[in-house]
Order: structure tokens, then sequence, then C-alpha cells
């Protein structure tokens, strides 16, 4: 049968939908990560998972402010830029702005081409008992900065019917504030590069199912010679879309994953091969909104860490914005 006007009004909103919130991202944020020197990677949870996050498939420009608040402690020492700290309480608030843009012409079979750059921002408020000589000083720093640059040179998205593949190339370069014997640092003064895939699964009915899988590598930290082990790490979401008003609201939950797989190392890995891991759940909830060809997305998520070993274990709450031009 024909589709009636209000019906194809409805699917051209829900195409709006699905193109408009779809830019990626994977940011460096500072000190609130997985394993390491530190308990620390670039690599964040919650970065990759849902569906703003996923890689766009519409040409043109974007644009994508986030903020993430991070809250943890951890009472087993930890190596740091200052030395062994141990009662760690961290609390960090990040601002980070991505930009990128989508080529109109498609690469390698057909997939989509998007290159992304980002640079966050942070306040972190830090307290240890950092070992000096034969005993421990509390100590506590207070330390505001540019973290290290974010840059995405290839990210690639192939569509089939329901199905979306990605596979993008996250590089975290060492352009933050780092200095040695700082208990607080928002940059890591080393490189990571990433390697992410991912599977997306989007019907019509507004059911929406992410999973990206990735390995970090990095780079040995030179000003401690310390060279942290590489994660493997899962994001996944399950999210239900519903039209609301003008636009539609998102509800669901993100899970993730990230276990060390290879040993610190270096002179200065003081503690010997020191592997992490974290685990947890959370609550998303979002809304997007079409504007014709454009689009402006919200998202909001709770995200706190349930399973954790040799890091800070916290709650990540996250605030994401994007405009899709």
């Amino acid at each position: 049968m024909p589709k009636s006007s209000e019906q194809k009004r409805a699917a051209s909103r829900w195409r709006s939908v699905r193109v408009g919130a779809m830019v990626s991202l994977v940011v460096a944020l500072p000190q609130t990560a997985v394993s390491g020197e530190g308990g620390t990677a670039h690599v964040i949870p919650g970065s990759q998972a849902t569906i703003v996050d996923n890689a766009p498939t519409t040409p043109g420009p974007f644009v994508k402010p986030m903020y993430l608040h991070y809250n943890g402690s951890a009472s087993a020492q930890i190596p740091t830029a200052a030395g062994l700290a141990g009662d760690l309480d961290a609390s960090v608030n990040t601002f980070a702005l991505a930009g990128g843009y989508t080529f109109e012409t498609t690469v390698l079979g057909g997939a989509h081409y998007t290159v992304v750059a980002a640079l966050p921002y942070s306040w972190m408020n830090l307290m240890a008992n950092v070992q000096r000589g034969p005993g421990a000083v509390r100590v506590n720093s207070k330390v505001d900065g540019f973290g290290d640059l974010t840059v995405i040179p290839a990210m690639l998205a192939w569509t089939s019917g329901e199905w979306q593949f990605n596979a993008l190339l996250p590089i975290y370069a060492p352009t933050g504030s780092y200095e040695q014997g700082r208990l607080g640092n928002p940059g890591l003064n080393y490189w990571t590069f990433d390697p992410i895939v991912g599977v997306v699964y989007s019907n019509k009915k507004g059911l929406n199912a992410l999973l990206h899988a990735g390995y970090a590598m990095n780079t040995e930290n030179s000003a401690t010679s310390y060279k942290s082990g590489s994660v493997l790490h899962f994001d996944g979401a399950v999210q239900q879309i519903l039209p609301v008003g003008s636009g539609f609201m998102t509800l669901g939950a993100e899970g993730f994953y990230f276990q060390q797989v290879t040993c610190d190392s270096g002179s200065g890995a003081v503690l010997g091969c020191f592997k992490g891991r974290t685990a947890g759940i959370g609550p998303v909830l979002g809304y997007v909104q079409p504007l014709g060809k454009q689009s402006l997305s919200f998202e909001l998520k709770w995200l706190p860490e349930l399973d954790t070993k040799n890091r800070l274990d916290g709650d990540y709450i996250w605030l994401k914005m994007v405009y899709k031009f």
C-alpha cells in the first residue's frame, strides 16, 4: 500500500535521527582511566559506545563539546609522576571540544570517511600519601591545564541494511601539561595508538545496539622510564529511540570492560607487572532534535565502576552535545 503523508514525514524524521546523531569521538582525558602508570590510560570508559558516539555516514562538518566529571579513590599504592602514592583520592572535571569532517566521496568499497581532532582541558584535585624516603607525606595537588591532543586520521563506516561496521584509529599525542614530581598531570607524556572496530544494529522500531572493541598500545614515558601495558577494551550499549515532541528521546544502558593484557615495563615500573582492569554499567539518557539537514543531539550518562584492580575506583558522569551541520 502507498505510504500516507504522515508516514512519509515520520520516516523522514527517523532517517534524520539515525544519521544526525551518529558522530564519533574518542577523547583523551587525564588520570581517570584503567591500569598503567598513575593507574591511568588515555582511553576512557564511555567515550565510544552510544548513538552520539557512532561513526557518521552523512557528509559535512560537526562539532562535539563534552564534559566529564570523575570521582575516584584507590587504597593500594599506585606509581605516579610524584612517586608511589597510596590512599589516593581524585576529583577531575574535564571539558573537551572536538570537531571533524565526513567526506562525500567513499573509500575502500563504500566506506564513509571521517577525520576528527579533540583537545581537553581539565581541573584536577588529588590527595595521596606519597612515598618520601622511609615514610610517606600527605600531598594535595590542585592542577589545571590542557590534556593530550587526540587525532583520528581515519574513521571508516560501512553500512548494509540495518547494520553498520566501523573501523577507526585514535592517536593520543603527548601535548598536555606534564611535570615530573607532580601528583596530578592533565597530560600523560606518552603516545597511545588505539585501533578500534565496531558493529551497530539499528532497526525501524528505534532499537539500537552498539559494540566497539579496541586495543590501546602505549609508548614509554621518557620522564619516568615507565611504559604502561597495552589495554584491551570493550564498550557496548542498547538504546531505544522514542518520538517526543519535535525530536526523539533515547533511553538505554551502557556497559564497559577494560583489561590490561601486557605488563608495565621499564626501569620506572617498580611495582612490576601491575596489570589493571575496570568494568561497569550505567544508564544513558539522550535527546535528538532534527533541524532540517542539520541536527542537535544531547546525551547524559552515569557509569559507575563495579569491578576494579590496580586503578582508581569511582564514577564517570558524561554530558555530550553534537551539532551536525
